[in-house]
């Protein structure tokens, strides 16, 4: 297949989840013998930490206003047998009246930030990159996030015919175990752009274990911390990692921590692409706790969850063996369910049967 994906940025992670998960879906179609193009808008705080140039075997279309790439991507798009715009995308309203102005290509909103979406529908907000008519025309709406209320909410409230989940993932070729580097050293590791809605949980799993464990060594990685985060002396910062440096900052842990944006965490089936990194580099996960994380690893086998201080201390108190058969086990199973290569498989089929579908109806339509 041809695929043609309009989204926010896949050549820079600063601050941007969405480029590691579009590195390692786009790099595993190609290998399926897939055709990729990604349109992404090319603009100055993207361009200023880019760390991806090309996409190779496929093709990377930076533009720097929709005006001056309409015609290439109408003709992609004409061209394509699915085409895709995401949450966040700058010109997702452009995008989809594109695509929905063919009737080739299966037309495919892919939704990564599903709880945000439905936080601004339900507080009566609008979603920039959903236009009037919600989603009722396109064929295939991709959802990071599961769970029955997804699937409900979009039917209703955005008119979402197909909807199906299609979670984070991992590719293993970058997030792998490797050996420890010193200065990543750490008990309890944390990594993630700062968010206001993670600050209460991070404070209670990290900032005061951290308080109460003054012989024990902290670190974080992101970006975008304020000059008024509680640091204490014993938590280190590194800041903005790119992807290539995560499998060291992970393999130096002893522990690492994810926390959930809040609503992620309230919605539920929710998990972070960060999970994944983590169990595929072999470090033993410390989680928070929301609804269908024992959808994805199972707790007290797989990964360790903590919904305050004394549970993430009690962590501490686990042996190393214990800690390793742990981290073992998550990294089994996230290549065996989690992995990029899984996850392109999985948007494939579902392709594959949107197309078969379109099929059907234009076959009805000419009859």
């Amino acid at each position: 297949m041809k695929i043609v994906i309009f989204g926010l940025a896949i050549s820079s992670s600063w601050g941007n989840g969405h480029a590691t998960l579009w590195r390692g879906l786009c790099k595993n179609l190609i290998r399926l013998g897939h055709d990729v193009v990604f349109f992404e808008r090319d603009v100055p705080y993207y361009a200023a930490s880019r760390d991806l140039f090309e996409l190779s075997g496929g093709r990377l279309e930076f533009f720097s206003s929709w005006d001056d790439v309409q015609t290439k991507a109408r003709a992609d798009v004409f061209e394509a047998d699915a085409a895709i715009v995401t949450s966040y995308c700058p010109d997702a309203l452009e995008a989809t009246e594109l695509i929905l102005d063919q009737a080739r290509a299966v037309r495919v909103f892919y939704d990564l930030d599903t709880p945000v979406t439905l936080a601004k529908l339900e507080d009566g907000g609008r979603v920039p990159y959903i236009g009037p008519n919600g989603l009722k025309d396109f064929s295939l709406v991709l959802s990071f996030t599961g769970g029955a209320r997804v699937f409900n909410e979009f039917h209703h409230r955005l008119g979402a015919h197909r909807i199906q989940p299609l979670y984070g993932h991992v590719d293993p070729d970058i997030h792998r175990p490797v050996p420890a580097k010193p200065h990543y050293r750490a008990d309890l590791s944390y990594l993630g752009t700062y968010s206001d809605d993670r600050q209460q949980a991070l404070e209670a799993l990290l900032v005061e274990p951290a308080r109460r464990r003054r012989d024990l060594r902290f670190l974080i990685g992101g970006a975008q911390y304020p000059h008024d985060f509680p640091w204490s002396p014993n938590i280190y910062f590194v800041h903005h990692l790119p992807p290539l440096e995560h499998a060291a900052f992970f393999a130096s842990s002893r522990l690492t921590l994810n926390v959930t944006r809040q609503a992620m965490a309230n919605m539920g089936w929710c998990p972070s692409g960060r999970l994944f990194e983590a169990a595929a580099c072999g470090t033993p996960l410390l989680s928070d706790v929301w609804d269908g994380i024992d959808a994805f690893f199972e707790p007290g086998e797989e990964i360790l969850l903590a919904r305050d201080a004394h549970d993430a201390l009690t962590a501490f108190e686990l042996g190393d063996a214990e800690l390793r058969r742990m981290a073992r086990r998550a990294r089994e199973r996230t290549l065996d369910q989690h992995s990029s290569e899984r996850r392109a498989k999985e948007l494939v089929q579902l392709l594959e049967q949107s197309t078969s579908r379109n099929a059907s109806r234009l076959a009805r339509q000419e009859a």
